[in-house]
């Protein structure tokens, strides 16, 4: 789920933001390190990302021939989030569909869980439809249930995962808060 990595990065600084002064120049590095670590959303190979929380090394400053801004290579620890296979998470239902319900989990906004993959539950349409089995158990909107990661699925375009989880194992379900 939560991963910390070890990452390299170029962060150009624009020739106009340059001080004499070291503290600004480093200042300007990390400003500029922390906003384009935030676009950059998520990879394949990592997942989302999560925090930064370490600046490791900040290398030597190389001019850019035709811009004449200067490239830095850094290297930082950061926090990413990322789903695996047989991997049992908690999220929240956020959209209840007659064929399945859509989950939440951590940054994770589509996470799907079939109600073919929910054994003994049953869709009970109304204003308000849920998933229902005999023991009276409820799956509808912001219920947490507790599922296994079948498979997750990475969309270039939209920079995000998609999961596909089930309830079929031990302990799985709607998690009761006391």
């Amino acid at each position: 789920m939560f991963l910390n990595v070890q990452l390299p990065w170029n962060v150009i600084i624009p020739a106009e933001n340059l001080d004499a002064k070291g503290l600004m120049l480093q200042r300007s590095i990390i400003i500029r390190l922390l906003d384009e670590f935030a676009s950059k959303k998520a990879t394949k190979e990592l997942g989302y990302y999560f925090a930064l929380t370490t600046l490791d090394s900040i290398g030597e400053g190389k001019v850019r021939q035709h811009t004449g801004d200067i490239l830095f290579p850094v290297v930082f620890h950061g926090i990413t989030f990322n789903l695996f296979r047989g991997e049992i998470i908690e999220g929240v239902v956020h959209k209840v569909l007659k064929h399945g319900v859509f989950l939440r989990c951590g940054p994770m906004e589509h996470i799907y869980l079939s109600s073919t993959k929910m054994p003994d539950y049953r869709y009970v349409p109304g204003e308000n439809p849920v998933f229902l089995n005999e023991k009276l158990s409820k799956i509808g909107k912001d219920v947490v249930v507790r599922v296994i990661v079948l498979a997750t699925m990475w969309l270039e375009v939209e920079r995000e995962f998609r999961a596909l989880v089930s309830l079929e194992g031990d302990f799985l379900g709607p998690v009761s808060s006391f």
